[in-house]
């Protein structure tokens, strides 16, 4: 079962295929191996729940988080490189967490790369321990990097 939920943040709107253009300029400026249009089209027609983080109307980040019965599980948070470390991360982080909670989710999970230091200090500082670990999970350069997997009660 999915469901959409709805944050509280004013700077939060709904991610729209429109916004897509946009969305994948910050993903494929900040990752090395970003998401496609498809991964982000079939999140949304899937009807996981997909926010667009604003700052003076101008996209600064965002979330794609799919619910299942009891369980978040979180598949994108991302920030733009201008405005990271700003506590950017941390606010949409706390606020689909929160949402999530109110939708009945009592825990969340997420996959990160053992490469990806910052995203993993900012889910430590969140709560977030190692609960397992994917083997070739990721695209990487010549072979496939682990995802370290991250789980944390709501």
């Amino acid at each position: 079962m999915n469901a959409v939920f709805k944050p509280a943040l004013p700077s939060l709107a709904p991610m729209t295929v429109e916004a897509l253009g946009r969305v994948l300029q910050i993903e494929n400026e900040i990752y090395e191996f970003p998401w496609t249009h498809g991964n982000f089209r079939d999140s949304l027609a899937a009807g996981y729940s997909s926010w667009l983080y604003l700052q003076d109307n101008e996209l600064i980040g965002y979330a794609v988080v799919m619910l299942a019965v009891d369980e978040a599980h979180l598949l994108n948070l991302s920030i733009a490189r201008a405005v990271q470390r700003r506590g950017h991360g941390s606010n949409l982080l706390g606020e689909v967490s929160r949402a999530a909670c109110e939708h009945g989710a009592k825990s969340m999970l997420l996959e990160v790369r053992p490469s990806n230091l910052a995203g993993r200090q900012l889910y430590a500082a969140a709560g977030f321990v190692q609960r397992g670990l994917r083997r070739a999970y990721y695209p990487a350069h010549g072979e496939r990097e682990d995802a370290l997997v991250l789980a944390r009660p709501l």
